[in-house]
């Protein structure tokens, strides 16, 4: 029997080519880059066209291709330069960031619990964490409307300290915004860290303890480290569809608290300017790809550490 040259591979007991190896694998993920080019990559450049467009004057799309929208969304004007649009991107970033980081807070004693659990419990706590993706999220952003409502122990806890005018909601208002976007952002974070929880490798925060390291220096170095896979997951789960959300902010926070959600919302909606919404929309693609990379990079920085 003669060995196979250089150009033939033996694959699952198969002799075979370099070339029928490639049109295989071409086969396999062909189904995948379809649906990927269909519902990803034509309707970007798709918005990318139209955010180069003008509005005509019943809402129309006219093709005339100009970057009027982009110099609009830096806030420049034919009334000269205003940072309202700029507040916006810089206002949805701190919320997104803020939601992320007190998600993540709340999401390790949580996880941390539940892994500490017997195993014939430990599935219960989970289900009760996964509870809420069963109810839409307008039902339960309605929901909050109850809980901060006037008569409701909160509310009348705030009007005792002075927070808030007695009688007086807890809603529309920052603090709302920011309960509301937790308790749907936090199953996010909380699943995929507690899968690296319950891999934990104790021996090695028993080393730090033995060595006298700090709780904070066990937690920051024996613990983190450990949990970054699911912790990097849950951050990106939990900051990229914070920074487009409009349906919380628009309900809790009403006409006080926009974020650009809300703002692409307006412009597809009652406004009917479609080119600056994809302008918009485009400026909000950017600026969490820019997140991301940051972020990826401080994650390699912490890798190395």
């Amino acid at each position: 029997m003669t060995e196979p040259s250089p150009k033939n591979i033996i694959w699952y007991g198969e002799l075979t080519t370099q070339g029928s190896l490639m049109k295989r694998g071409l086969g396999f993920l062909s189904p995948g880059m379809v649906w990927l080019l269909v519902l990803l990559v034509l309707p970007g450049l798709v918005l990318v066209a139209v955010s180069l467009i003008t509005r005509g004057s019943y809402g129309q799309l006219l093709w005339n291709f100009t970057s009027e929208n982009y110099t609009r969304l830096l806030g420049f004007s034919v009334f000269g330069w205003t940072a309202d649009y700029l507040r916006i991107l810089w206002r949805s970033v701190v919320v997104a960031f803020f939601t992320t980081l007190l998600s993540v807070v709340l999401a390790y004693p949580l996880s941390f619990f539940i892994a500490a659990r017997p195993e014939r419990t430990r599935y219960f706590w989970l289900t009760l964490v996964i509870v809420p993706f069963w109810t839409n999220m307008v039902i339960r952003t309605y929901a909050w409307f109850l809980i901060l409502a006037p008569e409701m122990p909160l509310a009348k806890a705030a009007g005792w300290l002075g927070l808030v005018s007695a009688g007086s909601p807890l809603y529309p208002s920052a603090f709302a915004v920011y309960l509301g976007m937790i308790s749907i952002f936090l199953p996010f974070v909380t699943l995929p860290l507690y899968a690296s929880v319950e891999r934990l490798d104790w021996s090695l925060v028993e080393a730090a303890q033995d060595l006298y390291a700090s709780r904070i220096r066990v937690f920051t170095q024996a613990i983190i480290p450990q949990t970054m896979p699911g912790l990097s997951v849950g951050i990106i789960l939990t900051f990229v569809p914070a920074m487009g959300m409009f349906v919380v902010p628009d309900m809790l926070g009403g006409a006080k608290y926009m974020l650009v959600g809300n703002l692409i919302q307006q412009q597809f909606g009652a406004s009917r300017d479609w080119p600056f919404g994809a302008a918009i929309s485009m400026g909000l693609m950017v600026l969490t790809m820019i997140s991301l990379q940051l972020y990826r990079r401080k994650f390699r920085e912490v890798e190395l550490v």
